[in-house]
């Protein structure tokens, strides 16, 4: 297993420091800016960093934010303290805010690179939805994108769980990357996890089953842009059954 890949890796660093910094530079202009126009600076860093990185990266830029806030531009100053009622809602609204918008940069970040993938795989996604508007067996929508998945994935095999989640198989995340127990694997580098990989498919936030995928041996690394098809290929079944209620539902 790898550490973090250097992408993830620096978008950390910079989630514990940016907020940090960018909270000490304003520390001599603290008595000139309100407490809020001071929060939303720390939010911007908080957007740049989930940018860059994942969702992980945008949450604890938003934890380290909110106590460098209190820190360095609340009085008590130097003091993880917050005097005034004034000051602790805004420093809670930092924090919730900028855990809401990192999630919401991690996200772009995904659709970005959808966007800009081929047309191959813009035309699986398509039909997969057109299977999806036109049929009432989720069912007939989760087979298919089980042999999508074979192909794009250049799999070995491919099969779907319904229910309950059973053991800590690795996991292909929805920003596209892959996680071995709490470490980010480095696909690109290292290719597939030589064992089952599981992919949740959820819809309407309801958790529904999920996809287990068997890389070929040797196979190549998949990128991720195709990997973030994938994730979008797995949305599109669990949306599928949020629509029509999931096996041994109906």
């Amino acid at each position: 297993m790898s550490g973090f890949p250097l992408r993830d890796g620096a978008a950390l660093a910079a989630a514990l420091l940016g907020p940090a910094a960018v909270a000490g530079l304003l520390v001599p202009f603290r008595t000139d800016l309100t407490t809020t126009n001071s929060a939303l600076i720390l939010v911007v860093v908080v957007v740049a960093v989930a940018a860059i990185g994942n969702r992980v990266a945008g949450a604890l830029a938003a934890l380290s934010a909110a106590a460098w806030f209190d820190f360095f531009l609340t009085a008590p100053y130097e003091r993880f303290t917050i005097g005034g009622g004034d000051d602790v809602q805004t420093a809670v609204l930092l924090l919730v805010v900028g855990l809401a918008v990192s999630q919401l940069a991690a996200r772009a970040r995904r659709l970005r690179v959808v966007a800009i993938t081929d047309a191959g795989h813009l035309a699986a996604i398509h039909d997969t939805a057109q299977l999806a508007g036109s049929t009432t067996s989720p069912d007939a929508v989760v087979d298919h994108v089980r042999g999508e998945l074979t192909r794009l994935l250049g799999l070995k095999g491919c099969r779907f769980e319904y229910g309950t989640l059973l053991g800590h198989p690795p996991r292909l995340e929805q920003d596209g990357d892959v996680v071995v127990g709490r470490r980010t694997w480095d696909v690109e580098r290292r290719g597939w996890p030589q064992e089952e990989i599981e992919l949740r498919a959820t819809g309407n936030g309801h958790y529904y089953g999920r996809f287990m995928l068997a890389p070929a041996p040797g196979a190549e690394p998949a990128p991720l842009q195709v990997r973030l098809v994938a994730v979008t290929l797995a949305d599109q079944a669990g949306e599928a059954m949020a629509a029509t209620g999931p096996k041994g539902q109906r």
